[in-house]
């Protein structure tokens, strides 16, 4: 079963003394890029969950983000602070501000979550990270169930391009018997109407010439063999979209060919419907994990 590369998924968990929130975004791509964005007293969790991204998935752009606010409305949790550093961190921001124009207003609580500010003893700093990585999971989990709904409605549109691709397909084949009979008909009234002794053997040449210029029943087979290959490897597991990539570009190939033999307007226009809808899927396709 086919799943998009793009996808979304927050989970958010409140404590004693903070709340945790993940947003994780995923868009086409590529290769697998991945992007954290972290508190610094979380920062030695990154390593492994970018670890377990690679195991999960492996296409995408993907943006990762962990907000974390202290609950400093919690009376019972007696936070400690190291006044100290924050002085220092004032004076430091006040400095900086002094050189900018219109500076932006510092939020305190960012200060408390500068390395240091809040006491250790205060902060389970073990049961804060183990809490971080078990929301990652369910937001990961949940971001794949994402991926997986989209790829399942992508897998919707493909399809039924696929059966117009199957429709026009039999109807060339349908009418290439009375294409080559009428073909055949109108060089020989051509040639009549020369009036002159016709030459047998030129004759059968422009026969020959005329029957392999239109025979289109290897391009025909090969659009077939194509869908039903797009079809089974729609069926597969795991990352199947440089292959039904491939594939588009094998179909577009036949429809190019099927155009260029074309001797009627009603093949020419299957043809160009033909790619026109080899686009299509191409397009949704560049969403496929």
């Amino acid at each position: 079963m086919p799943r998009s590369m793009t996808g979304f998924s927050r989970q958010e968990i409140t404590l004693p003394w903070a709340t945790l929130a993940w947003e994780i975004r995923s868009v086409n791509h590529r290769y697998l890029e991945t992007h954290f964005r972290l508190p610094e007293i979380t920062r030695e969790i990154e390593t492994p969950l970018r670890e377990d991204l690679r195991k999960t998935l492996s296409r995408g752009k993907i943006e990762a983000s962990l907000n974390f606010q202290l609950n400093t409305a919690d009376s019972s949790a007696e936070l400690g602070i190291n006044l100290p550093l924050v002085k220092q961190l004032s004076s430091l921001l006040d400095a900086v501000a002094a050189k900018l124009t219109n500076p932006a207003a510092v939020n305190p609580l960012e200060l408390l979550q500068w390395p240091g500010v809040m006491s250790s003893a205060e902060i389970n700093r073990d049961e804060l990270l183990n809490q971080a990585k078990a929301l990652f999971q369910r937001a990961l989990r949940s971001l794949v169930e994402h991926r997986q709904r989209e790829g399942e409605e992508l897998k919707t549109l493909i399809e039924q391009r696929l059966v117009a691709i199957e429709t026009h397909v039999a109807e060339v084949r349908q009418r290439l018997p009375e294409i080559l009979s009428q073909q055949r008909q109108r060089l020989l009234d051509k040639l009549a109407a020369l009036k002159g002794e016709l030459d047998t053997d030129r004759l059968e040449q422009e026969l020959v010439y005329l029957a392999q210029k239109t025979d289109v029943d290897e391009e025909l087979d090969r659009l077939s063999t194509h869908v039903a290959e797009v079809r089974r490897t729609l069926e597969q597991k795991g990352s199947v979209g440089r292959r039904l990539d491939f594939l588009m570009q094998e179909l577009n190939r036949e429809a190019n060919t099927l155009s260029s033999k074309s001797i009627v307007t009603d093949t020419t226009q299957a043809a160009i419907e033909l790619k026109v809808l080899i686009e299509q899927m191409r397009e949704q396709i560049q969403n496929i994990e």
